[in-house]
């Protein structure tokens, strides 16, 4: 029974949400039907069962751009995420969209990442070509709905649809043919703006670039001349921190200062008038202009530097070997990927195993399997 002293979800949103989020009540429910909880609401319950899979878990054995061979600074794929979803929160509460939907968004948006980052995924894609390719976006679907062990009445976690079809527009940007929410919009503008400034970040600390390099961004002077308008006399550290901080904080800003008044004025009073619209949200004018050149520095100075390449060539070739000596004697697999087989094939069962790896479950088995 509830509890009449407790605030329900379907009044702090009423107070809350703009007419054009998206209200907890009007969620089209779970693939498998459920009691709904006292006092957490349908998005609520997404996000703690995220949280608590073993695959959210895994996230902090997995590589983000940079391997554990440079260091322990920088991020691992669960840092990012929870930055990711710091900053997607900060943007959906000040434009009055579901905060509850965008963290379960933001926190599942990687999860289903494999062993040693992009490099993996290719290394899979390839290794999967006759049966469809491999896509972290969609592996994280399949986590969800059929690799997560919640409920021993059904498979997978059982999210709403909502944060399945949000995620499944990261496959597809048009699935379903409807244009995503705007919680799903903000968590993708979120990522962006993270990634970004935090592979600046973790370069310049492990030396793959240098200051002066950076300095030469169009995007980093606009961020220097804001600094020097907010602080002065900073030491090297503090500055780096300060200039890593104002790239995020300029695009949150440029965002907020864009979406809030087009929001407002827009007329849109329900997700059908969103799921109509070909708006995105996201950074725009000359910061976007300057944005999408320092992701150009990026990939040619810190993606394709002579360090990243060598690993990313030692990490594919050592997954396709272990896949392959899976697919040759499938024995060593765990009792339920031998099962799975029947349903998927042998390769995708082998491919989804070893997408669930962290690096270092991988050179474990790399090293027991291989040698």
């Amino acid at each position: 029974m509830a509890n009449q002293a407790l605030q329900s979800t379907d009044e702090r949103e009423r107070a809350l949400l703009a007419s054009y989020a998206m209200f907890s009540n009007l969620s089209e429910g779970r693939r498998y039907e459920e009691d709904e909880h006292p006092y957490r609401s349908f998005f609520q319950r997404d996000r703690d069962r995220i949280v608590y899979s073993a695959a959210y878990r895994r996230l902090s054995g997995k590589m983000q751009v940079f391997t554990g061979d440079m260091g322990d600074y920088h991020r691992t794929r669960l840092t990012h995420t929870q930055e990711v979803a710091s900053i997607a929160r900060t943007m959906g509460r000040a434009l009055r969209l579901n905060e509850d939907l965008i963290e379960a968004l933001a926190l599942f948006h990687d999860i289903g990442h494999p062993p040693y980052g992009h490099a993996g995924e290719d290394a899979l894609d390839e290794c999967l070509k006759d049966e469809g390719g491999f896509s972290h976006n969609q592996y994280a679907l399949t986590i969800a709905e059929e690799l997560e062990t919640r409920h021993q009445s059904f498979p997978g976690l059982n999210l709403t649809k909502e944060v399945l079809s949000g995620q499944a527009t990261r496959v597809d940007k048009e699935a379903n043919g409807v244009q995503p929410l705007l919680e799903a919009q903000v968590v993708e503008a979120a990522d962006s703006m993270t990634y970004d400034a935090h592979d600046v970040d973790d370069a310049l600390k492990l030396g793959l670039v240098t200051l002066d390099e950076v300095h030469e961004q169009e995007m980093i002077r606009i961020c220097v001349d804001l600094i020097k308008q907010r602080a002065s006399d900073l030491g090297p550290e503090e500055y780096i921190r300060a200039l890593i901080h104002t790239m995020v904080d300029c695009q949150v800003t440029n965002v907020l200062e864009n979406a809030g008044p087009f929001l407002a004025n827009s007329g849109w009073t329900s997700i059908n008038h969103v799921r109509q619209s070909d708006y995105r949200i996201g950074t725009v004018g000359e910061l976007a202009d300057t944005k999408k050149a320092m992701e150009g520095f990026l990939y040619e100075r810190v993606y394709r530097h002579p360090e990243l390449i060598k690993t990313r060539e030692r990490a594919q070739s050592q997954i396709h070997t272990l896949f392959d000596t899976f697919v040759a004697n499938p024995a060593p697999l765990p009792a339920r990927f031998k099962k799975r087989i029947e349903i998927v094939g042998l390769r995708r069962s082998v491919g989804d195993y070893i997408a669930g790896m962290t690096d270092r479950f991988f050179e474990q088995q790399y090293l027991a399997f291989v040698g």
